[in-house]
């Protein structure tokens, strides 16, 4: 799969770019702080539709799909070059807006063509491999980025996006993947198809506490980061400037985290190695509460390493247990859960910063997670007995099928069991 990791760091680097500038730019056309911060929204937004839209990505062959997405974003980004004034500030939403969707499909598609390919002994370590490609990205490309946006504006921006776009809709083309073509029967419809994304979830005993976790995490991330600044000016007594110095420090705990977490997933299983990251994030994020440099950089780079494990058991687990004609859309379904509580928390967290101290908030966030975790690790172990079923084996099965077939079978309570699955395609 070094195809694949050269189109995620060669799309990530573009992809981080833009995210970046996009806000400095509606700022410097429209002075306005509101629309400026609306541009997170406007790419957050599609995430809520993400059962809906990951539904595309088991109705078509993966790779060709990524390979139009890609390239339709490098014939779209280009358009900002029009965006030269704040009366024109509206295409650029209308872009992000259409980018957020773009990417709420692209990655239900790439972790359906990954448990596609992808025996289950390496997806651990592949996940990890894309976690730590992404985060180093995201320590290049501000910096491009900002340089960029400062000399030239915003349209080289766009432009190297596009350039990113294309080169990784090249390198998807050039993937010697052999996909057979999805069988769907005429009388199937959109909305019953996402539905059933969504009960396949609710089903599975494995992914619904990982997915659950995933959300109180993301939750807990939200309130932390907007706490970031009160850190930083009332804690540490630094310019707003220096987050910049902890979100670097983060991104090298991330880079770490993603080196060393397929090795952690041949030995210990997802439930375990998400209990263990939310501990760890949790405790970093009490620990900033202390009003010294060093203890807030160790912070940072602890919950860099934390909240990546989190994340990659969640998206390991869904490519493992999801019946394969499925894995798109109940990876999507997973995906809208996961992140959607982090954008209500930034909101949430900036009114709790203006009421609470961080000294008093910080911790408070620092023994939820910790007894979130406590509570998952001690489910992991209750589970860890015979026919536990935690590497049970991703379903071949369609996900329509009868029992024995790879399949979730729901129970009478409905909290689901599972039928014998065969494994996944090496």
């Amino acid at each position: 799969m070094r195809w694949y990791l050269t189109g995620v760091v060669v799309s990530g680097f573009g992809t981080t770019a833009m995210w970046l500038v996009s806000g400095i730019w509606v700022k410097s056309l429209t002075g306005s702080d509101s629309l400026a911060a609306l541009t997170a929204f406007a790419l957050w937004a599609p995430v809520l539709l993400g059962p809906l839209l990951g539904t595309l990505a088991d109705r078509v062959r993966r790779r060709p799909l990524l390979v139009v997405l890609n390239a339709a974003m490098a014939v779209l980004l280009p358009l900002l070059l029009w965006v030269e004034s704040a009366d024109r500030v509206w295409l650029l939403f209308a872009v992000l807006v259409l980018y957020g969707a773009q990417g709420a499909v692209h990655e239900a598609a790439e972790q359906a063509l990954v448990a596609t390919v992808l025996d289950e002994g390496r997806l651990g370590t592949f996940n990890g491999l894309r976690m730590t490609a992404n985060e180093s990205m995201k320590l290049i490309a501000p910096l491009v980025a900002a340089g960029l946006f400062a000399r030239y504006g915003g349209g080289p921006v766009a432009l190297l996006d596009a350039a990113s776009f294309a080169v990784a809709a090249g390198v998807f083309a050039l993937m010697p993947v052999r996909e057979p073509r999805p069988e769907r029967p005429a009388a199937r419809h959109w909305w019953r198809e996402t539905a059933e994304g969504v009960r396949l979830l609710r089903a599975s005993p494995v992914l619904r506490p990982l997915v659950a976790t995933g959300a109180v995490t993301m939750l807990l991330a939200g309130v932390n980061g907007a706490a970031i600044y009160a850190v930083v000016d009332r804690g540490l007594g630094h310019a707003p400037a220096y987050a910049g110095v902890l979100y670097a420090v983060q991104g090298a705990g991330s880079v770490l985290a993603g080196l060393v977490t397929g090795p952690l997933l041949r030995r210990v299983p997802e439930r375990t190695l998400a209990a263990a990251g939310l501990a760890l994030f949790a405790l970093a994020v009490g620990v900033r509460a202390l009003p010294y440099a060093a203890t807030a950089l160790a912070a940072s780079a602890v919950i860099g390493v934390g909240l990546p494990w989190v994340l990659v058991a969640v998206v390991t687990a869904v490519q493992r247990e999801a019946p394969a004609d499925a894995v798109g859309r109940v990876a999507a379904t997973a995906h809208t859960l996961v992140l959607a509580p982090n954008a209500v928390a930034l909101a949430l967290g900036a009114g709790l910063v203006a009421v609470v101290d961080v000294r008093v908030l910080l911790p408070l966030l620092a023994l939820t997670g910790l007894g979130w975790a406590a509570g998952l690790a001690a489910r992991a172990r209750r589970a860890a007995g015979p026919g536990d079923g935690e590497h049970g084996g991703r379903r071949a099965g369609p996900a329509g099928g009868g029992q024995g077939d790879g399949r979730f079978v729901p129970g009478d309570d409905g909290a689901g069991r599972r039928a014998p699955g065969r494994q996944g395609t090496p």
